[in-house]
């Protein structure tokens, strides 16, 4: 169940303190959360969309998302202030863990044409954020049960100071970066 955090522990930690020169273990950087973000432009039109995304989400990750709303109003796009416009489910711990090992070895191999994630999608704080196109690739989907494709964000909050620690965390634990 919890076999990344194991190899975490195992095989990540001695790798980063021996390429960054650590001198303790708590230098070493960790994943802290992995948030999954899907906004919604259609729940003024759908309000059933929502509850859809919502259960994909649950589905997806075994925990129930918060929804999102609206921090103040812009006309342009017809939004009102406190208007629901997404939902949002934050991982931590065991269920974080289980969650990038079915991404990384299941979800992201059944992309069409998928040659590996970009390493430039990093924030300079060492997070790291990604977008998917379609929620069909996470296998507890099934095809004939969606309304509608949805893409969602992905983004994984580390303790690394930096871009080149964090690469180095998430690609040792699994992530299939580009050459």
């Amino acid at each position: 169940m919890e076999v990344l955090k194991e190899q975490y522990k195992n095989e990540v930690v001695p790798a980063l303190m021996k390429k960054f020169n650590y001198t303790s273990i708590m230098e070493v950087p960790s994943l802290e959360k992995i948030v999954i973000n899907i906004g919604l432009g259609e729940t003024k039109d759908n309000p059933k969309a929502l509850d859809n995304a919502m259960n994909d989400l649950t589905i997806i990750t075994g925990q129930k998302p918060i929804i999102t709303k609206a921090k103040k109003s812009i006309a342009a796009f017809k939004l009102r202030e406190g208007a629901k416009i997404g939902c949002k489910v934050t991982l931590r711990a065991g269920k974080m863990y289980d969650f990038a090992q079915k991404l990384f070895n299941v979800a992201l191999p059944r992309v069409r044409d998928f040659r590996g994630v970009s390493s430039h999608s990093f924030d300079g704080r060492g997070n790291y954020s990604m977008g998917i196109k379609e929620q069909l690739i996470f296998p507890e989907i099934e095809y004939d049960k969606i309304d509608k494709i949805r893409g969602m964000d992905i983004i994984f909050v580390t303790t690394a100071k930096t871009d080149e620690e964090a690469k180095e965390l998430l690609s040792l634990l699994g992530m299939p970066f580009r050459n």
